[in-house]
């Protein structure tokens, strides 16, 4: 029998979310874990709130919303608080009733900056990872580091000189969003910087691409589960993904056996790996063929370094006879004025 295309339109609807998300579904597993982690920030969420004036949006609620904005991939606020009023499965997770209305992007945007500035968001991950089910998932012996560059949300035409042309200003004569032509002009972080973003820096990927606003995201990852344990976001720099990944691998190197961790051509250099050494961390690199090298010899211990390879194959899957890099060294990299760091977490 064919169905009927006419909407029903009740006047009351008894609609129980609890029963609309599947038993199975992967969000059940992830809502457990996160409510016993909020639990334990409420002292911390205490601290960030007064006691008088109108109550804003509950941190908890605040948080979980902003893990669906990284699951699903929603680019901005506006969109999720779109997602959050039609689909049931947000407001499920969220903890919004179907009769509830949902917050307004602005009022979102200006709560979620307040736990950003109370590092909030560094003690919530560190609250998941310390807890029993997630912990055994964790090794605390094979890491793995990288970085990627994420664009700054600012356009090109706001890098504009510090200081002011003579007889002018930055600003005479330009109107929002107005074309700017380039042609000639040699714009340099050192001469230059964004009016929409201070922080960000003018950086090229590789050789041959365009220079672009960015920042630069760095994550270490225990090789067992591939679980991301730290992370990091500083200004470009060459130096700023080294910098930042002896940062974060230092709380893990505090141990009396030595720990590996691996890394792209990126990490190749002789005072970075000397770093390693000096904390004992095994330095599983790939060899930067093109330029400069960290192995320039035989290490000082080479069956000590042939184990570690041979270790790290069962865990993190290298079997590059060239991780074993040279323990000589041009320099102290610690000797470097380190990067802003501008987010980070500590598990």
């Amino acid at each position: 029998m064919r169905g009927s295309d006419k909407r029903s339109r009740e006047l009351f609807s008894y609609v129980d979310l609890e029963q609309r998300v599947r038993q199975d579904h992967p969000l059940r597993a992830i809502r457990s874990l996160t409510d016993a982690a909020l639990e334990s920030l409420s002292a911390d969420f205490a601290a960030l709130y007064s006691g008088l004036g109108r109550p804003s949006i509950p941190p908890e609620m605040l948080l979980r919303a902003m893990l669906l904005q990284a699951f699903y991939s929603i680019r901005s606020e506006r969109q999720l608080m779109e997602r959050l009023e039609f689909d049931l499965l947000f407001r499920w997770f969220v903890g919004i009733g179907v009769d509830d209305a949902v917050w307004d992007h602005s009022t979102f945007s200006k709560n979620r900056d307040r736990l950003l500035d109370g590092e909030i968001a560094a003690k919530f991950l560190t609250a998941v990872l310390a807890q029993p089910r997630v912990k055994r998932l964790l090794s605390s012996e094979h890491f793995s580091v990288d970085g990627t560059l994420i664009e700054a949300w600012a356009s090109v035409k706001s890098f504009r000189p510090k200081e002011p042309p003579e007889g002018g200003s930055n600003s005479e004569g330009r109107q929002r969003n107005a074309p700017v032509d380039f042609k000639g002009e040699k714009r340099r972080n050192e001469t230059h910087r964004s009016t929409t973003d201070p922080d960000a820096r003018l950086y090229r990927k590789g050789p041959g691409m365009e220079a672009k606003l960015c920042f630069i995201g760095h994550a270490l990852m225990e090789n067992r589960s591939g679980l991301i344990v730290d992370t990091r976001l500083t200004r470009v720099s060459g130096h700023a993904e080294r910098l930042a990944a002896l940062d974060m691998i230092q709380g893990f190197a505090d141990r009396p056996s030595a720990i590996t961790l691996g890394g792209d051509k990126g990490y190749d250099a002789a005072d970075f790996v000397e770093e390693l050494r000096a904390i004992k961390v095994r330095p599983h690199v790939a060899q930067n063929t093109s330029g400069r090298r960290s192995l320039r010899g035989e290490p000082k211990d080479p069956e000590a370094d042939r184990g570690g390879v041979r270790l790290e194959k069962t865990v993190g899957g290298c079997a590059r006879p060239s991780c074993a890099a040279c323990p000589r060294s041009t320099g102290s990299l610690a000797s470097l004025l380190p990067p802003t760091i501008l987010f980070g977490h500590r598990s």
